[in-house]
């Protein structure tokens, strides 16, 4: 189903000319860092020199593509408030952690990617299993946004779905390919505030069509308590379709977002380019704080939409995807709507981007420096980097029509990240606070973790188990995934010893090594501890302010 089918933008002259100018940005962004290449890590690091407020702007840019834009303001529109549980403890605690707890791990052991944490924790079988799921679902996750960033360019121009997903596939490519990960990064940074001067304005005027925050929950309580209650119905006996309270905590604010946000290299990578630890650290922290206001610019206008948009999600009607570019459409006049539509094209980008540059470092760092062609000159890496960059973009364009099946992309998303995040987060967590797990125990509990969340998944389907709804899924799949998986791999240790402590340095808990050290001590307004702290006193008043609306 094409996202864009019944949905037609119609733009001015003002509004192409914002667009025009902003792709022109981009582009040139990319000619302006291309000097600067000239390693491979600066290439896929960006030489590990970036400032806080850079890596921390990317950092949640990246993650700002389809599943949020399209995504969650679908969720808004079909579950309702209940949504807000994927960001204030299903995504901000879990960015605060790796900030806090494990950024000194792979900024102090200088690796270069997710993958090689566990080479250098574990063996090789555990690596190349890591790398393997890494690549597969980058490429799942980058079709989304390619897809995403295509509906709108048909709803646009009136272009076949599939043309419109090549050409934004080769728009995304060339500044890729130009200035590697300091261009998608300086472009994330930009994306970012244009994502932003595009929502604010839909906000307000989706607020001022439905009589403010207290007036859309008033009337939208008519579609029942769960609708705009963000815990209504989750009990074991409830009804709320986002899931219940042991889902919601152990499911997703354990499993699922611990599993996303500490193990996903295309978010990683953007701390791993900061220029020192302590950057390093602050990076996931400093998105925290957007990320815990996404909510209002996203969810909101989704459920705005259920009043705004006749029809939406039901049979004849747009699909649930389409929220907020319908509202966009209606609501907002000549310029601003240019401004907004170009802020979606550019939070596409961004995650498509962040996938495809993940996406090239494994591919190079881990799976063809290590196994294919070994002991080369970095400037092969870098000529390999480049090949394999243009190689994911046009896998990325196959995946593009799998997430062209879906109405609502958040749920295709979330199952990914059941199958092949949960049990990647479990092969890290054990590996890092227990010395003696076995080297080959990390192997053990991807693979099992892995089919057991799939076939959990796959039971649901045929009818075997019974859910809430394919977010419920999604939860109990992965805290299954995550205890068969924690339990082959106390299995595995028994038969495969650990590896010696003069191997574990900067690895695990009590021997960890920070990367720069200092003369003077860092100032208390840049400890992370701090700021992590202020974050998470943030998700909980939001959750006050949404419970007395």
């Amino acid at each position: 189903m094409s996202t864009a089918a019944g949905l037609t933008l119609s733009l001015s002259g003002l509004d192409i000319s914002l667009l025009v100018i902003y792709f022109i940005f981009v582009i040139g962004i990319g000619f302006a860092l291309r000097r600067l290449i000239q390693t491979s890590t600066d290439f896929f690091l960006s030489g590990r020199s970036l400032p806080a407020w850079i890596t921390g702007i990317a950092f949640i840019s990246a993650n700002l593509g389809a599943i949020e834009i399209l995504g969650m303001s679908a969720s808004g529109a079909q579950y309702g408030i209940s949504i807000v549980h994927y960001y204030w403890i299903g995504a901000v605690p879990a960015m605060v952690f790796l900030g806090i707890v494990m950024m000194p791990f792979y900024y102090g052991s200088r690796v270069r990617s997710v993958p090689e944490y566990l080479l250098r924790r574990y063996d090789r079988k555990t690596h190349l299993v890591n790398a393997l799921i890494f690549v597969l679902s980058s490429v799942l996750i980058a079709g989304v946004n390619l897809y995403a960033l295509s509906a709108v360019l048909e709803a646009l121009l009136g272009i076949p779905l599939a043309v419109a997903i090549v050409v934004s596939a080769l728009f995304v490519l060339s500044y890729i390919l130009l200035g590697g990960l300091s261009s998608a990064i300086y472009n994330e940074v930009m994306q970012f505030f244009v994502i932003c001067a595009g929502l604010i304005p839909l906000v307000i005027v989706a607020l001022k069509e439905t009589g403010g925050i207290g007036g859309l929950f008033a009337k939208l309580s008519t579609n029942g308590a769960d609708f705009t209650s963000a815990w209504s119905g989750t009990g074991l006996g409830g009804h709320n379709p986002i899931g219940d309270w042991i889902g919601l905590v152990l499911g997703l604010s354990f499993c699922l977002s611990f599993g996303y946000w500490t193990t996903n290299f295309a978010e990683v990578q953007r701390a791993m380019s900061a220029k020192d630890d302590n950057t390093a650290r602050l990076t996931p922290i400093i998105g925290a704080y957007p990320k815990a206001i996404i909510p209002l610019g996203i969810v909101i206008p989704g459920m705005a939409a259920v009043l705004l948009i006749p029809g939406i999600g039901e049979g004849g009607g747009l699909p649930y995807n389409d929220a907020i570019p319908a509202l966009m459409n209606k609501y907002l006049p000549t310029g601003v709507l240019g401004v907004a539509i170009t802020g979606l094209l550019a939070a596409f980008m961004a995650g498509m981007a962040a996938n495809v540059s993940s996406f090239n470092a494994v591919w190079t760092y881990d799976i063809w420096q290590n196994y294919i062609r070994r002991g080369r000159p970095d400037s092969y890496y870098l000529r390999v980097g480049r090949i394999t960059t243009v190689v994911g973009v046009f896998i990325g364009i196959l995946t593009a029509f799998i997430a062209a099946g879906y109405s609502n992309i958040a749920n295709y998303l979330q199952t990914l990240f059941s199958f092949f995040n949960v049990p990647i987060f479990l092969a890290f967590i054990v590996g890092m606070v227990w010395r003696k797990a076995g080297r080959g125990s990390g192997f053990w509990g991807m693979i099992v973790g892995t089919l057991v969340a799939f076939g959990t998944w796959v039971l649901y389907k045929v009818g075997v188990l019974s859910f809430r709804s394919d977010l419920a899924e999604t939860q109990w799949g992965a805290i299954a995934g995550f205890a068969v998986g924690l339990v082959a791999m106390l299995v595995a240790s028994r038969f495969s010893a650990p590896k010696p402590l003069a191997e574990l340095k900067g690895l695990v808990f009590g021997l960890q090594e920070k990367d720069v050290q200092t003369t003077t001590r860092i100032p208390w307004f840049k400890s992370p501890v701090l700021w992590g702290i202020g974050a998470l006193v943030l998700c909980a008043l939001l959750y006050v302010y949404i419970a007395v609306v």
